[in-house]
């Protein structure tokens, strides 16, 4: 009996024991539990913690307007502004019909039947909380969609970018992309260049919420508030910019050309009042390019030789280093050899004038006659005149894209690539830089840098006003006005005068440009690039401006394509600023 006594305490003793060991071991489990929650999984939990009763939400901006000018009436209008639109989704745990619904939404949104079937796939997630359809949903779209009252469908307001006006042309304004990451910003054009103040700048709300989501307003907070974006003004004007694309449009189309571009400035500021480009794009539709080389600005973007629109550059130059004068004479035989070529470089055409003037030389557009305007200078002066006049380097202009143009062949020292350059070969330019050089000889030979942007209106209500600058005094104005005087003669009595406005003095020249090859030396065959530059009216120029017709298809020469695309917009340009004519009739 004391034997059965003493082994049932001993075992309840070990149970004992066993069960203290046990309660030892299992708080210390406890410990190291809370241990690794607090120190290793602080942040995690903490995270967690602050996610039920902290409310952070990112504050999206609104981006700013592109606007023009409308100079006639003074008032300005957006060419690039944001409209509200739906962004339609769905609660796949909501809806109740997948056939029903993906049908009768497919149908609404003008779905083909691969189209309705994956979204029918998309919307049978019944643990899906979330599933997107479709964005920037017009009202009507949106109208038809709530009439149906389909179990799970939803919506929200979107800001989304919209373009009035995408006759305008699509290379100045430039559009909204959307990014790999899903993101949107400014790709080319101004959007591009001035996606940052465009964009603002967000901000962010952070506070505390109670157990049923509420705000609790005496709780600390912090609030960033979103800086909306700035709204740019341009130099363009609505007007000028309607015509000058209008018709560039119906002059490429006739011609069967594959390009073309038209640029208008006031020579006295810098200002453009139009900028243009074919083949163009609507912004608004920007995915559906056919290449994506079509965002790029052909009138600052595409360089090329200029032919003959380069001459009254070496003359003005020629005529300003005092080596020739307007009635100075020289005797064209028809070709030349030049140092550094072993074959004669000719006249277009193979023409010889015999001994002409200065004057004939531009009239005629006799290249023979500007190799001897640049030898009576000597290549280092003419280097010099060509880079005041800013060629070789970019202008400046607050655009996406520009192109510098390419002069480096001055660098050499045969005398052949002078030669070349001087009537408008073996160096490439812009259309902007040319129209820019055109407005320096219309602005008493000073050379301004041309100005697009007008005025930055920011969120604070600043407005920083854009002004352009004086970049040389490439001429002086004895000579400007003097090969002004020139240019008018060759619309009178040269090959530009399809470009004349009947009552008025024009200045300008054509140019008819061989196309380089790309992959060799030479030029392409039965490819050429015609262009006009002038200003007028010569005396007080209201304008100058430069066209450019890409390898037409019926006609050769720019006496017949470009010059009679710049005297269309010429005579527009004369009338819209209610110049009175001094020329009777023709004269």
């Amino acid at each position: 009996m004391t034997t059965s006594r003493w082994r049932s305490s001993s075992n309840l003793d070990l149970r004992l024991e066993v069960f203290r060991y046990g309660l030892v071991l299992f708080a210390a489990i406890i410990i190291l539990k809370l241990a690794y929650l607090q120190i290793f999984q602080h942040g995690f939990y903490s995270t967690l913690a602050s996610g039920q009763r902290e409310l952070f939400e990112e504050l999206i901006p609104e981006r700013g307007d592109i606007l023009v000018h409308d100079y006639k009436d003074e008032t300005t209008l957006p060419i690039a502004t944001n409209q509200k639109l739906a962004f339609v989704y769905a609660d796949p745990r909501l809806v109740v019909n997948l056939d029903n619904t993906s049908q009768a939404l497919g149908k609404i949104l003008g779905y083909d039947e691969a189209t309705i079937d994956a979204l029918k796939e998309r919307l049978d997630q019944p643990a899906d909380p979330y599933e997107p359809i479709a964005r920037e949903i017009s009202e009507e779209t949106l109208s038809q969609i709530l009439t149906l009252e389909i179990p799970g469908v939803s919506y929200v307001r979107e800001s989304s970018r919209l373009y009035p006006e995408p006759e305008m042309g699509g290379h100045v304004v430039g559009f909204l992309g959307t990014n790999e990451d899903g993101s949107t910003s400014g790709k080319y054009g101004v959007e591009g260049f001035f996606d940052g103040d465009l964009a603002g700048t967000r901000g962010s709300l952070m506070s505390e919420r109670d157990v049923a989501g509420r705000l609790i307003a005496v709780a600390q907070s912090e609030l960033i508030p979103a800086v909306d974006g700035a709204d740019i003004l341009l130099t363009i004007d609505r007007t000028i910019q309607y015509k000058a694309c209008s018709a560039l449009k119906s002059a490429v189309q006739k011609h069967g050309a594959d390009g073309g571009s038209v640029v208008i400035v006031v020579p006295q500021t810098g200002h453009i009042l139009a900028m243009c480009g074919m083949p163009d794009y609507d912004p608004n539709i920007y995915n559906e390019v056919d290449s994506i080389n079509i965002f790029n600005n052909p009138a600052i973007f595409a360089a090329y030789e200029p032919g003959s629109i380069f001459k009254p550059m070496t003359m003005a130059a020629a005529i300003d280093a005092s080596a020739v004068e307007p009635n100075t004479t020289f005797t064209d035989t028809g070709s030349v050899m030049v140092d550094g070529w072993p074959k004669p470089i000719g006249n277009a055409e193979g023409k010889v004038y015999g001994t002409v003037d200065m004057t004939t030389v531009l009239e005629e557009s006799i290249n023979t006659g500007m190799i001897f305007s640049m030898r009576q200078m000597g290549m280092d002066v003419f280097e010099k005149y060509v880079k005041s006049f800013g060629f070789g380097v970019g202008t400046g202009i607050e655009l996406e894209t520009e192109a510098h143009g390419d002069i480096s062949s001055l660098d050499e020292a045969a005398e052949i690539y002078a030669a070349t350059a001087a009537f408008g070969q073996g160096i490439s330019v812009t259309p902007l830089q040319i129209v820019m050089a055109y407005a320096a000889i219309a602005n008493g030979g000073i050379l301004k840098s041309p100005i697009i942007v007008d005025e930055i209106h920011r969120a604070d209500g600043t407005v920083e006003k854009r002004v352009s600058r004086d970049v040389a005094q490439v001429i002086d104005s004895k000579t400007a006005r003097t090969i002004s005087a020139m240019l008018v003669s060759v619309i009178e009595h040269g090959h530009g005068k399809r470009a004349a406005v009947s009552g008025y003095y024009i200045a300008g020249k054509t140019g008819t440009a061989q196309v380089a090859r790309t992959n060799g030396i030479g030029y392409e065959q039965d490819n050429t690039i015609g262009s006009f530059a002038g200003f007028g009216p010569v005396e007080d120029p209201k304008f100058a401006m430069v066209v450019r017709i890409d390898n037409p298809k019926d006609v050769v020469w720019a006496e017949s394509t470009a010059a009679p695309l710049f005297g269309e917009i010429a005579e527009f340009l004369l009338q819209y600023f209610e110049v009175v004519p001094v020329r009777k009739g023709g004269d």
